[in-house]
């Protein structure tokens, strides 16, 4: 009889390489990976129910959209179960104190980057209503989206004028009356430009008219990043030694009369990397491909580039999608536990605004689940996603099963350090998150958010 081999990630996930059995062996895994998920899907989403509803403009905005994510994934799991029929009815009445409390804020005093998030959750918001026979309150999130969200940060943020150098136009991370023009940094680009893309793919599922404006600005935002990034000397999309890449927090140009030099709002550091970028931008990248041919018989009706080669765009498109996903499996994944990891940058950690960026291995985590279960190219993220969502849960506050922001071991957190000092070259000695301003029920709502992030990326990999 011929021995079995398996490779153990942290707990019990479990994969069968080789060995008789494997087709039986695998499902046992499989079920046992299925029952543990559900169960611990319902208790942490109870959690969150408990306490999503606090306070802050953005934030509120991403952890409701991890939140949706979750239970898209769930549903598509177990459509008939019980609890997770349950747990649909308690989202749709979760909007509508949602679309009371975004209708309280006067949109001048938030930045640029709030519409995104509101507006990429409101596209979900409509999908689940509509799912849920609440046509009426999808189309309400249908307005937010488009008509408040991707309006105003198009008119309030977008540098429409051509003289920003090197690169022209991008969008800006100011407050939106102006008082402050804020940075073009990679956050509120990238969430234009998916905002942008998701709502033009969302129009042609619906047959929505009056949408090329949406397939105009994705392009817009398209030709910005990819200006930056054949610019390699300056090293926006910097590359490491596993034919992989990282995008940076923005991106800088040193030289006089550059318009990408500003090191404040919030304040920037050399190397500065953030994982949310990492995963929205693949799946910016990834709807472009989506929708290429609708893409490519725009640009011919209207003239707008008399030199636009569908193939190079592809082929541009796929590199770059292959070099972040290598940066992201080389880079922001533990060798020692395999489980993601954010980089070790202060500037992220806080303490100034680490209350921010606390959130961003859940929204990478969001988008890499569903990119995987699509077969995103690349290395396969798989196994971390679920030792990811394994170590979340095990590290969990155990009489209320409130998630952590830090829910991995020092002793490996100092050997992932020295492993991304060697591929990055910069790293600062930074473990835990410096968030002791933080409100508690704002913090309590963002880590429960990553955990939600982290169990529906892995539930849809069953």
């Amino acid at each position: 009889m011929r021995r079995r081999k398996f490779i153990q990630t942290t707990g019990s996930f479990a994969v069968l390489v080789s060995g008789t059995g494997m087709v039986a062996c695998q499902n046992i895994f499989k079920d046992k990976s299925e029952r543990e998920l559900k169960t611990w899907s319902v208790a942490a989403f109870k959690r969150f129910a408990e306490i999503w509803n606090f306070n802050d403009f953005w934030k509120r905005g991403n952890t409701f959209d991890a939140c949706l994510t979750f239970v898209d994934a769930i549903h598509h799991q177990w459509p008939d179960d019980p609890e997770i029929k349950a747990m649909q009815t308690s989202v749709v009445k979760m909007l509508e104190e949602n679309l009371i409390f975004f209708n309280q804020f006067d949109p001048g005093d938030l930045w640029a980057d709030d519409f995104g998030w509101w507006g990429l959750m409101a596209l979900n918001a409509r999908r689940h209503l509509l799912r849920m026979g609440e046509s009426e309150l999808a189309d309400k999130y249908l307005r937010l989206s488009t008509d408040l969200c991707w309006e105003y940060k198009k008119n309030t943020a977008y540098d429409n004028t051509p003289d920003a150098k090197p690169v022209p136009h991008g969008c800006r991370n100011g407050d939106a009356k102006g008082v402050s023009k804020g940075v073009k940094n990679t956050v509120t680009n990238v969430l234009l430009f998916l905002l942008s893309s998701r709502i033009y793919r969302l129009t042609l599922a619906e047959n929505i008219k009056d949408n090329e404006k949406y397939l105009d600005m994705a392009y817009r935002q398209w030709i910005w990043f990819n200006s930056w990034f054949e610019l390699e000397k300056y090293e926006y999309l910097k590359k490491i030694p596993t034919s992989g890449a990282l995008v940076q927090e923005r991106p800088m140009a040193v030289f006089e009369g550059s318009d990408y030099m500003d090191k404040t709002h919030p304040p920037w550091a050399e190397g500065w990397v953030w994982t949310g970028d990492q995963g929205m931008l693949l799946a910016a990248l990834t709807d472009m491909l989506a929708v290429r041919k609708e893409l490519t018989e725009w640009m011919g009706k209207n003239d707008m580039d008399p030199d636009f080669d569908p193939v190079v765009f592809e082929k541009k498109i796929h590199r770059y999608i292959s070099l972040i996903v290598n940066g992201i499996k080389t880079a922001l994944v533990s060798d020692t536990d395999g489980i993601i990891r954010e980089a070790p940058c202060k500037s992220g950690f806080g303490p100034r605004h680490g209350n921010d960026y606390l959130a961003g291995r859940g929204i990478m985590m969001r988008y890499l689940g569903v990119l995987e279960a699509k077969s995103l190219p690349g290395p396969d993220m798989r196994e971390h996603i679920k030792a990811t969502a394994e170590a979340i849960w095990e590290t969990r506050d155990v009489l209320n099963n409130q998630f952590q922001p830090e829910f991995t071991t020092m002793e490996n957190d100092k050997l992932y350090i020295e492993q991304f000092r060697k591929l990055w070259g910069l790293a600062d000695d930074v473990v835990k998150w410096d968030i002791s301003k933080m409100k508690e029920q704002n913090k309590f709502g963002v880590c429960q958010s990553i955990g939600l992030d982290a169990l529906g990326a892995a539930i849809r990999l069953l």
